[in-house]
């Protein structure tokens, strides 16, 4: 069996977009399961590594989450004021760190601990971006700040404490549609008697 990186040949690139991140259209030779060469086309956009995490409060059962406006959601004719996790860019730094300075600055929780969970591409097919997750036990002796966001980067987030069997239901009524929060509210849900 042919190895997977001979199966693909680079082409050409052409940069699109060199804004916030970069978008690229590719020309690739792809050879498929058969041993028929084809020239494909597809564009990929370039995003750095990000992190997220579910802050939970095992005393009181509870998640917190943020709400924030998304464009993209917003252009999709969605709900643009979102409910998520908190979440970031790695900004160069390692993940762990990231999360930390996220947390402490979208929701005002200090994290005692963060425990690493997996990291994932939430969409492989045109985005480079891999998202390490991340789960913490909270309390409220934690919140050491407001939260909501920088005003240097015009963050407008509202820090939301809902109760862990609310925010599951809230993903079947469509109010929690984000999959990053999806995926850690079912993580915690499958690990709820490991988490405290």
């Amino acid at each position: 069996m042919m190895q997977p990186k001979s199966r693909v040949k680079i082409a050409g690139e052409e940069t699109l977009s060199n804004g916030w991140t970069r978008l690229s259209s590719y020309l690739l030779d792809y050879i498929d399961r058969k041993g028929a060469t084809h020239r494909l086309k597809r564009e990929v956009y370039h995003r750095t590594p990000a992190a997220c995490i579910l802050l939970y409060d095992p005393k009181r059962d509870l998640v917190v989450l943020v709400r924030q406006f998304r464009l993209a959601v917003h252009l999709n004719g969605d709900p643009a004021w979102m409910i998520e996790v908190p979440a970031g860019l790695l900004d160069d730094d390692h993940p762990e760190a990231a999360i930390r300075r996220e947390a402490m600055e979208e929701t005002g929780y200090r994290l005692r601990d963060a425990r690493f969970l997996f990291k994932s591409y939430t969409s492989p097919g045109a985005v480079t971006e891999v998202v390490h997750f991340f789960a913490a036990l909270i309390d409220t002796a934690d919140r050491v700040a407001e939260g909501g966001g920088l005003d240097e980067e015009h963050e407008d987030i509202e820090v939301l404490e809902i109760p862990l069997n609310e925010a599951a239901a809230m993903i079947e009524t469509g109010e929690i549609f984000d999959v990053k929060t999806i995926v850690l509210l079912q993580w915690a849900l499958l690990n709820r008697g490991k988490l405290s």
